[in-house]
């Protein structure tokens, strides 16, 4: 998944040392460009930090995760600047984990505002772990 950033050092240092994404590959390529790719742990996804666009344009890039208060917590932990945990409700968003599957997030933004969400995955359900 690319990700647009305009500052690759920055959005490398964001994502592997705060967020805790494995640094995968940092590479320049003929014609003088740069591979940076990283990815969350326990993942089979990873993003591409890419320049030339239009830095902090993607929103809704989701992690799943089985205990999305550990995983904010965490991050809060390591200086990502995570937003409470909330759920959704009648339509509503509600602060604290919610009983409905899938209900449950806490969101972040990279340096460049690229939006993330944090979501918990309902016990039972598929998929790989992240963060």
């Amino acid at each position: 998944m690319p990700v647009p950033v305009s500052d690759v050092d920055r959005a490398k240092a964001f994502y592997g040392e705060q967020v805790g994404f494995a640094v995968d590959l940092d590479r320049e390529v003929p014609g003088g460009m740069r591979i940076v790719q990283l990815t969350p742990p326990g993942s089979g996804c990873s993003i591409h930090l890419v320049t030339g666009g239009d830095a902090g344009s993607l929103s809704g890039l989701t992690l799943v995760v089985s205990d999305v208060v550990a995983a904010q917590a965490e991050l809060a932990g390591r200086g990502v600047p995570v937003g409470d945990v909330v759920h959704f409700e009648n339509g509503a968003q509600v602060k604290g984990p919610g009983t409905e599957p899938w209900s449950t997030m806490a969101f972040f933004a990279d340096p460049d505002g690229n939006a993330w969400v944090v979501q918990e995955r309902p016990r039972g359900a598929g998929g790989q772990e992240g963060v």
